[in-house]
């Protein structure tokens, strides 16, 4: 296990790599966080288009930020599809910053998907799986040595692993493992100051599921209502929830489940 020094330093910026930056919440996040004062790393698996944009609109806040494809939920060979996206991140820090190694990992990327539990078929639960906990898993085992110790580590789950809502089973099931996850990294990671939290977004009005909260004015209706703040989430709620988690300061917050929903199904 690695105890290097931090390649960061007061006077040089942090570097946040975030999974699924292109849009929605991981959109939120990267503005939120460029304007904290990091640099970025975005993921993408098929829209460089909307990548691309993000790294503009960091850019225009006079920060620094590069866009990687990455499908993190790889049927096969997940192993190796990792390795070389370890390597790509690698050329891009030494290109673009000229340093090895990042602070702050947020994991991110995922679909939605909605059916009951009679009804989840085989390959449904298999992507999900893929992409919302073993992808996790592994890149973030590949990613470690890539890591500043005393850097920060950010899993995304979902509110519903606090509440049940029929159809979700399968999703909510993965994020709860995520939850665990999270605990163990807190505790294997501590030895290098490396602090590892969950933030638990609830019902947001993206694409995320098909735009169902953003789209359906019955859902957003019911959401709002079951909802202490009274409205549904917009992603800039998500967004300054985890540049306040990254923020300079609060390392010691660690192996938290930080819930951000308005205050939803109290």
């Amino acid at each position: 296990m690695s105890h290097a020094l931090p390649e960061t330093n007061s006077t040089t910026p942090r570097i946040a790599l975030i999974t699924g930056g292109s849009r929605g919440l991981g959109r939120s996040m990267a503005l939120a966080l460029a304007r904290q004062g990091s640099d970025l790393v975005l993921t993408y698996r098929s829209r460089q288009d909307e990548a691309q944009s993000v790294v503009a609109a960091v850019e225009a806040l006079g920060r620094r930020a590069v866009a990687l494809p990455l499908d993190v939920g790889p049927a096969t060979g997940m192993g190796a599809h990792f390795a070389a996206f370890a390597e790509a991140l690698q050329t891009a820090l030494r290109t673009h910053w000229q340093r090895e190694r990042f602070d702050d990992l947020v994991n991110n990327a995922g679909v939605g998907a909605h059916a009951l539990i009679s009804d989840t078929a085989e390959a449904q639960f298999d992507q999900l799986f893929n992409l919302h906990f073993k992808g996790v898993f592994f890149l973030t085992q590949t990613l470690l040595p890539l890591i500043n110790d005393g850097g920060r580590i950010l899993n995304v789950s979902s509110g519903l692993t606090r509440f049940a809502l029929p159809g979700y089973a399968a999703y909510a099931s993965m994020k709860g493992g995520i939850e665990v996850l999270t605990r163990y990294l807190a505790k294997e990671l501590g030895p290098r100051g490396i602090s590892v939290n969950v933030v638990a977004p609830g019902a947001i009005a993206t694409d995320f599921s098909g735009g169902a909260v953003r789209d359906n004015p019955e859902l957003n209706r019911f959401v709002a209502s079951q909802t202490a703040l009274g409205r549904v989430g917009q992603p800039e709620d998500i967004g300054s929830v985890v540049a306040a988690l990254l923020a300079p300061g609060n390392g010691w917050i660690n192996a938290q489940r930080i819930e951000a929903s308005g205050g939803m199904f109290l």
